[in-house]
């Protein structure tokens, strides 16, 4: 074969192969067989081994992984916006109404919101040249690589177009439960919902990970960066324009004529969610007309011409099988529901939290019982109510447990509180959870050192307590269960590398009564350094903002109990020396107290929450009337609400952002 004539086959199979990838991952609607498919494939691959100069970035045979070392930051061209949302359908009608005071009646378009990660693709006549995470809506990470291994992006388009393309990543519900049900089998980590699997699949630095992840895309926003023919003059011909050059948009998407339209939308969608492969968490709504859209222009943060109706929380109801008592790390006794597996909020809920056994009373929950269940905060499930029928009163009713489910010690009430305590320093499941709680995100942040990890290093001797951890050698982790020399070496690293934290990390780990995340930061703040804080009077603890003279008494018997002061001196001898910050704060925030809630995209709340500790501020866990600012993230919950009532200031992820560049961070 002439070398046209290899050129031109490698052409046709590209353009036949691509096609058959749009038919089957975009329209969902395969035109040829497996077979056919894996024959012409192999054929392209073969020609392309031979031929490697004919090699060119739109080939399907480059969707395959590679290994990066990390992404890079890249600053988009466009910026990406935020979305202001409604919560009710006054509120939706509202933001019409304004609209048509100014602007006159507007067409609108309606299209779900899906639940995953935004992203922007660039295209240059019609090849994919690169695609970028959002990140702040300022600058992403480039994970084009990763992108290429998703089969409903075109690598070309049907014509030679030069677009950004937004869009959002996604993992099919199937995906995720199969993704899930590998891994337990596996021994590996589950995910909580199929956002959080998207998340984790798209910045693998092996993209070859990416790639087995079935992962797919929805588009929702064009910017024409070249000429074209006809311009789309408005979103909802944009949309189909996208579609015609092989994009995959979402079918459900509808033109609405006014706000009670819309509204109808919302309110059908509220119920047929559930039956969709995917997640969705709302309905966008966007004026049509783009003229009407440019002249409306944005906010700091949105476009004034677009918002978000979230759905309310999902409620569903099914049966409680048992009532389980876990043993925390104070040795309080939590009991769980364990119920029929359902699906709640794109996840399958097993278990939900019932909290405490006063609220097992107030409920009147029974084993056997039909229970509604909904997520707080759209994440922790948790029973709410309990359904009265005749069988209900004929069950017997739940007793609190007397001896500690683990250790079968009395369970006692510690002063007026609604938790029963074990009290038994050496019950194994207290032990246990006290280590968990140790290498925790929130504590000293050692990864790979889960629950099943530090169960079977207690029940095989190798660790008795928090300490021992520093005592471990990579052999000890090579003679547990399925770890192998890698992982052991992993997990021997992360507790080296845990010996440096900062002294607010390694005051949380120690779990003294009271003292969490954030008044171990106070106090770390306050005395800087582990000799000084162990020094400190009950006065001298007392008058630190925030702390008090109940708190202040625990901390100082912590610090003078005989078995803590051993403990802190082997520790010292292992090389655990927490790290000082106090050089660094500055007083950008002072006097400012926040409350963050819901998810953040770009860091997690405790990253935020070191942020503004380091500027000088507070953080919260309530809303009051003394709160300086809330900073809300997506599935915000009811301190969102209060928020509200109160009048206190909201700011987005991307507020938050910008103020603390702003004040020069």
């Amino acid at each position: 074969m002439s070398n046209m004539g290899i050129l031109e086959q490698i052409n046709f199979l590209k353009d036949e192969i691509n096609k058959a990838n749009h038919q089957y991952y975009v329209e969902d609607n395969p035109s040829i067989s497996d077979f056919e498919y894996d024959r012409m494939f192999a054929e392209l691959k073969e020609l392309e081994a031979q031929n490697p100069l004919l090699i060119t970035s739109d080939s399907p045979t480059q969707r395959v992984g590679s290994i990066s070392e990390k992404f890079f930051p890249y600053k988009h061209k466009y910026r990406l916006y935020s979305l202001d949302n409604t919560y009710n359908y006054e509120d939706l009608e509202d933001w019409y109404n304004k609209i048509v005071q100014e602007y006159g009646a507007q067409e609108l378009v309606c299209e779900l919101k899906i639940d995953g990660l935004a992203i922007a693709l660039t295209y240059e006549n019609g090849i994919f040249v690169r695609g970028v995470t959002r990140g702040d809506g300022i600058t992403g990470e480039d994970i084009t690589n990763n992108l290429k291994t998703i089969k409903a992006i075109p690598l070309k388009l049907f014509k030679p177009v030069s677009v950004e393309v937004r869009g959002e990543i996604y993992m099919p519900k199937t995906s995720f439960e199969k993704l899930n049900e590998e891994n337990l089998q596996n021994g590996e980590k589950l995910f909580a919902n199929p956002r959080n699997a998207a998340a984790g699949s798209i910045r693998q630095l092996d993209s070859s990970i990416t790639a087995k992840r079935d992962l797919s895309m929805f588009c929702y926003t064009a910017i024409f960066t070249g000429e074209i023919e006809n311009p789309p003059k408005t979103h909802y011909e944009s949309i189909m324009y996208l579609k015609e050059l092989g994009f995959k948009i979402n079918p459900n998407i509808r033109l609405c004529k006014n706000a009670k339209e819309a509204v109808k939308y919302c309110q059908e969608w509220d119920e047929k969610r559930f039956n969709l492969n995917y997640a969705t968490d709302g309905v966008v709504i966007k004026v049509n007309n783009t003229a009407v859209q440019e002249e409306m222009g944005f906010t700091s943060r949105a476009p004034k011409w677009a918002t978000a109706f979230k759905f309310p929380p999902e409620e569903l109801t099914t049966k409680l099988i048992k009532i389980e008592e876990g043993v925390g790390k104070t040795g309080a006794i939590t009991p769980v529901a364990i119920l029929e597996p359902v699906q709640l909020g794109g996840s399958t809920v097993a278990r939900a939290s019932l909290h405490n056994f006063d609220e097992i009373k107030r409920l009147d929950v029974r084993i056997g019982d039909t229970v509604y269940i909904k997520k707080a905060a759209e994440i922790i499930p948790k029973v709410v109510k309990v359904i009265d029928d005749e069988e209900h009163f004929s069950r017997p009713k739940y007793n609190p447990p007397q001896k500690c489910p683990s250790c079968n010690s009395d369970l006692h009430f510690h002063d007026e509180e609604v938790n029963l305590y074990c009290d038994n320093p050496n019950c194994p499941a207290k032990v246990c959870a006290k280590i968990e709680y140790w290498v925790s995100k929130e504590a000293m942040d050692i990864d790979n050192v889960g629950p099943s990890v530090i169960e079977q290093l207690y029940n095989k001797g190798f660790i008795k307590n928090c300490v021992d951890l520093y005592k471990l050698t990579i052999q000890d982790f090579m003679q547990l269960d399925l770890v192998k020399e890698k992982s052991a070496f992993n997990m021997y690293n992360a507790i080296q590398e845990s010996k440096t934290r900062p002294l607010s990390r390694l005051l949380t780990a120690f779990s003294i009564r009271n003292v969490g995340k954030e008044t171990a930061g106070v106090l770390a703040n306050e005395f800087n350094t582990l000799e000084k804080l162990k020094n400190a009077s009950v006065d001298e603890l007392s008058c630190v903002d925030g702390i008090g003279d109940i708190i202040a008494k625990e901390i100082y018997d912590f610090f003078h109990d005989e078995e803590n002061l051993r403990m802190l001196e082997e520790l010292k001898s292992l090389g655990v020396e927490p790290v000082s910050v106090q050089a660094n704060i500055t007083d950008e925030f002072k006097g400012m107290t926040f409350v963050l809630t819901g998810t953040l995209q770009n860091m997690t709340r405790d990253e935020a929450s070191e942020i503004i500790k380091q500027k000088g501020g507070k953080t919260s866990s309530s809303v009051s009337k003394n709160t300086s600012y809330v900073i809300v993230g997506e599935n915000a919950g009811s301190k969102l609400d209060k928020a509200q009532k109160l009048g206190v200031i909201i700011l987005s992820e991307e507020d938050f952002l910008n103020m603390i560049k702003d004040k020069n961070l």
